[in-house]
């Protein structure tokens, strides 16, 4: 049985590397606000910003539920970053010149509608025309 031991250098210190998104990292407000302004681009996407900061969707996906309860505002210039509601109105149909018959091409197909036609008829037909492979 071992009484004692001896060390014969002391231990100076612990180094840790850790490589991959599973490191930890100190992102600060105004990185989080700059990364989450980063995905509300028209056109962006979430899992594209992420991959680029090296980090998961899920994670920018809770940055942006933080930025929308107002738990994320930047203090440099986007301090006034916030979520707008989107409000849509129903789309209505511009009335077409008298006389003039209207063109519409949905991947190769010319639908001509001529004066008078209901404008839910051709948009149920062109709604069609996009269904179908």
């Amino acid at each position: 049985m071992v009484e004692h031991m001896v060390v014969s250098s002391p231990v100076t210190g612990r180094v840790d590397i850790r490589t991959g998104v599973g490191r930890r990292r100190r992102w600060t407000r105004d990185e989080k606000a700059r990364i989450v302004a980063e995905t509300l681009v028209p056109g962006a996407s979430v899992s594209a910003v992420a991959r680029r900061h090296d980090l998961s969707p899920q994670h920018l996906f809770t940055w942006r539920r933080m930025a929308r309860a107002g738990h994320l505002a930047s203090s440099g210039d986007d301090a006034d970053l916030a979520f707008v509601p989107v409000v849509s109105a129903p789309v209505t149909a511009a009335p077409a010149p008298r006389g003039m018959p209207v063109e519409i091409a949905v991947d190769g197909v010319v639908v001509r509608a001529h004066p008078g036609v209901d404008p839910l008829f051709l948009r149920a037909i062109v709604q069609a025309l996009k269904a179908t492979p």
